[in-house]
C-alpha cells in the first residue's frame, strides 16, 4: 500500500488529481442505473483456445474445470452469515462472522450505491494517509468475496466507475499518461451541503516515487472476467465502453518498440510492491498478471473489426510470452546447476548463456534453499541479471493463469511444502524471500526505513496472499496445504485486529507500521475459506492450460534453440 497522500482538491479534467462530479458522469450513468435483468448462474463461456483465434466466430461454451460456476446466485447475506455457508450447511469458523462484519464496515458508497472498499478501517491510527481510498488491486479480493457470496452489484459498480475514470486526462507535472492507464486508487468525497458526491482518482501522481500502477489495468480485466464467470452475465463485458476500455489497456501493453523480449519493461514500485525494492526491469508479478490479463481479454473481446486486430496480437504475444517465461524465468535444481556451470561472453545465436549471466552472481542462500524436488519462477531476468528471489504473487498467478505448465505448477507447490518454515512460517505468506539487508538493503532500497529486513515488502508476511495460495492449492490438487496455512492464520488474525502484514523471519510479529483492519487481509481470508468450502468458485479466477501453446522444450535444449 502506498503511503503517499490522498487525493487533492483539483476538479479540472486536466488537473493532476483527476476527479469526477455528478455533472461529469455522462454515458456510464445509464449503465449503473440500468434495471438489472435476473440472470441465472450458469456455465459461462469456456476459455477460447489460441488455436481457435483465426477461425472462431465467438465465445465457445463448454465443459472443463474453467467452465465450472459458483452456485448460490442471488443470495444476499446478513452480516456474519455468508450466503455460501447457508447454502451448503457449512459450519463456519467463529471468526468468519467477524470478518464479514469488518468487510462490510469498509464499504464505500457513491450516490447511495456501494462502489468499493477502503484499504483499511483503522480508527486507532493517527494518520489516515491514503488508506481511506479504494485501491484497484486491493479491491480484488473484496470483489471476489462478494461475488462468491452472491452479491455482484458492487463489483459491477466498481468496474464501471473505474472504467469512467480511465477516460480522464492524466498528467504528472507536464507529462501526460497513456489513455489506457487505470487509476491506482480513488476516493469518494461527500459534500453534505450541496448533496453531491465527488470522485478523486490517483493515477500515480500522489504515490511514493510518482510511479503509475502497471497492474491496475490487468487486475481490472481479470476482475471483469471473474464477474462474467460468476454471474453468467455477458452484457457488461460486451458493452462498447468495456470493449473500448480493454482495447485501451491492451494498446499500452502491445505497442511495438525496441524490446527484444515479449515481457513488459517496468519501473520499480509499479505493482503490489510499490516502493523501491529492486524489481525494476521485468518483474515476475507484472509478467504473470500480463499473461493472465491477455488470456482473459482473449475471452472477453468481441471478434468484430476492432476486436480482431487485438485478438491476433494477443495470440502472438501469448505464444512468445509463455515460451520466454517457461524457458528463462523457471528455476529448479537442474537449471540452477546448469547456470552454475555457465560460460560467459558467448557471442552468436547458438549461445547457451543467452543473457550473459555471471555464475558468481548466484547468491549463496540459493544453493541451500533449492530442494531437489521443486522449483519456481525467479523474480526478474534481464541482460546480465537474474533476480533469484522468490515472489509469491507472481508464482501463484502463474499457476492460476496456466503460465506455469502442470509440471511447473506441481513443482512450485513442492517447493512450498519443502520450504514451509521459510515461505509460510507462523503466518502465511512471505511476499518475497529472502529479505535483503545490510549494504545490499542500502543500495537496493535507498535505505528505505519501511522496507527493513523481514518487514513490509522486504520479506514480510502478508495475509492477503492466503487467497492466492488457496486457489493455487486447489488447482494443483493440494488443498491440504491451504488448510494448514488457513489454520495458522485463524490463530492470529482476529486477535491481532486483521493486520496488513507481519514482520520477522517466521512472520511472528505484527508489522511495525501495519494498519489494523486491513480490508484485503479480511477479504483474502474470506475468499480462501469460501474456495475451500466450494472449490467450484475456482473457475472465476483460474484458467486451464491452452493446448495450443507449445510446451516448453526440455531444459537441456531450451537455452540453445
Amino acid at each position: 500500500m502506498e503511503l503517499g497522500m490522498g487525493a487533492g482538491g483539483g476538479m479540472r479534467r486536466s488537473a493532476s488529481h483527476t476527479s469526477l462530479s455528478e455533472s461529469d458522469d455522462f454515458d456510464l450513468t445509464r449503465l449503473l442505473n440500468k434495471p438489472r435483468i435476473n440472470v441465472e448462474r450458469q456455465r459461462s463461456f469456456d476459455d477460447r483456445s489460441l488455436s481457435d483465434v483465426s477461425y472462431s466466430g465467438g465465445h465457445a461454451r463448454g465443459a472443463g474445470f474453467d467452465g465450472m460456476y459458483s452456485p448460490g446466485g442471488g443470495l444476499r447475506s446478513l452480516v456474519g452469515t455468508p450466503a455460501s455457508s447457508a447454502l451448503h450447511s457449512f459450519e463456519p469458523h467463529p471468526i468468519v462472522g467477524d470478518a464479514w462484519e469488518a468487510l462490510r464496515r469498509s464499504l464505500v458508497f457513491f450516490r447511495g450505491q456501494p462502489l468499493g472498499t477502503i484499504a483499511a478501517f483503522d480508527h486507532a491510527s493517527e494518520e489516515v494517509l491514503n488508506y481511506d481510498q479504494v485501491f484497484v488491486r486491493d479491491f480484488v479480493p473484496s470483489a471476489l468475496a462478494f461475488l462468491m457470496n452472491g452479491e455482484p452489484e458492487i463489483v459491477r459498480n466498481f468496474l464501471l466507475k473505474t472504467l469512467l475514470l480511465q477516460g480522464w486526462e492524466k498528467k504528472v507535472d507536464r507529462f501526460k499518461l497513456g489513455e489506457g492507464a487505470m487509476p491506482a486508487s480513488f476516493k469518494v468525497l461527500h459534500d453534505s451541503k450541496k448533496g453531491v458526491d465527488t470522485l478523486h482518482a490517483d493515477f500515480g501522481e500522489s504515490a511514493i516515487g510518482r510511479v503509475a500502477p502497471v497492474d491496475s489495468g490487468f487486475w481490472w480485466i481479470i476482475l471483469l472476467r471473474a464477474y462474467t464467470k460468476s454471474t453468467g452475465d455477458y452484457s457488461l463485458a460486451e458493452t462498447p465502453e468495456c470493449q473500448k476500455g480493454m482495447r485501451l489497456i491492451l494498446s499500452l501493453c502491445l505497442s511495438e518498440g525496441f524490446d527484444t523480449f515479449p515481457t513488459l519493461l517496468c519501473a520499480d514500485g509499479c505493482c503490489m510492491i510499490d516502493r523501491r525494492m529492486g524489481v525494476y526491469g521485468y518483474p515476475i508479478e507484472i509478467q504473470a498478471l500480463f499473461f493472465m490479463a491477455l488470456r482473459c481479454a482473449l475471452l472477453l473481446l468481441k471478434q468484430d473489426n476492432e476486436g480482431n486486430e487485438f485478438v491476433e496480437k494477443i495470440a502472438t504475444r501469448l505464444h512468445a510470452l509463455s515460451y520466454h517465461m517457461r524457458s528463462y524465468f523457471w528455476l529448479d535444481f537442474q537449471q540452477l546447476n546448469d547456470i552454475y556451470r555457465y560460460k560467459t561472453e558467448e557471442y552468436s545465436h547458438t549461445a547457451v548463456n543467452k543473457f550473459n549471466v555471471i555464475p558468481d552472481s548466484i547468491p549463496d542462500w540459493l544453493f541451500d534453499f533449492m530442494p531437489c524436488q521443486g522449483g519456481f519462477f525467479i523474480g526478474n531476468v534481464s541482460p546480465a541479471r537474474m533476480d533469484f528471489r522468490w515472489f509469491a504473487l507472481g508464482n501463484m498467478i502463474a499457476i492460476l493463469s496456466s503460465l506455469a505448465t502442470p509440471e511447473q505448477s506441481m513443482a512450485i507447490m513442492d517447493l512450498i511444502e519443502e520450504r514451509w518454515e521459510e515461505l509460510i512460517g507462523e503466518m502465511p505468506l512471505k511476499i518475497c524471500y529472502p529479505a535483503i539487508e545490510n549494504h545490499e538493503w542500502r543500495i537496493v532500497t535507498g535505505c528505505d526505513p519501511k522496507n527493513t529486513r523481514w518487514s513490509y515488502h522486504n520479506g514480510g508476511s502478508w495475509p492477503v496472499l492466503l487467497w492466492l495460495l488457496t486457489a493455487a492449492c486447489i488447482k494443483t490438487g493440494r488443498p491440504q496445504i491451504a488448510r494448514r496455512a488457513i489454520d495458522l492464520a485463524e490463530r492470529r488474525l482476529l486477535k491481532d485486529g486483521w493486520p496488513e502484514y507481519y514482520d520477522g523471519k517466521l512472520g511472528r510479529y505484527v508489522g511495525k507500521q501495519a494498519r489494523k483492519f486491513q480490508t484485503w487481509s479480511i477479504a483474502g481470508y474470506l475468499v480462501a475459506k469460501m474456495l475451500l468450502e466450494d472449490p467450484s468458485h475456482l473457475g472465476m479466477i483460474s484458467l486451464e492450460e491452452d493446448k495450443a501453446m507449445k510446451p516448453v522444450l526440455k531444459r537441456s535444449a531450451s537455452w540453445t534453440n
